[in-house]
């Protein structure tokens, strides 16, 4: 696959492969050169750090108090 470098040294990495590699806006790779060949590989997190990344600027805490608070209106409004 032929990709062109831009004037501003930027690469695009086509649609095809970024969906076989399961790559998203915003992921991490890693570039290094081996034996004059660039190489990128994805940054692997953990599936915590997916957690935190995903849910970042969500107050939790404050979803579950919320969700909390309703099922004790819904079971009072039940037994009146």
């Amino acid at each position: 696959m032929l990709v062109r470098l831009s004037s501003k040294g930027q690469l695009v990495i086509p649609k095809s492969v970024r969906q076989e590699l399961g790559l998203e806006p915003g992921d991490q790779l890693h570039m290094g050169v081996e034996d004059d060949r660039l190489v990128l590989e994805p940054v692997v997190h953990s599936a915590i750090d997916r957690l935190y990344a995903r849910y970042s600027g969500h107050d939790l805490l404050a979803d579950l108090e919320g969700e909390h608070r309703e099922e004790i209106d819904r079971e009072q409004s039940h037994r009146s």
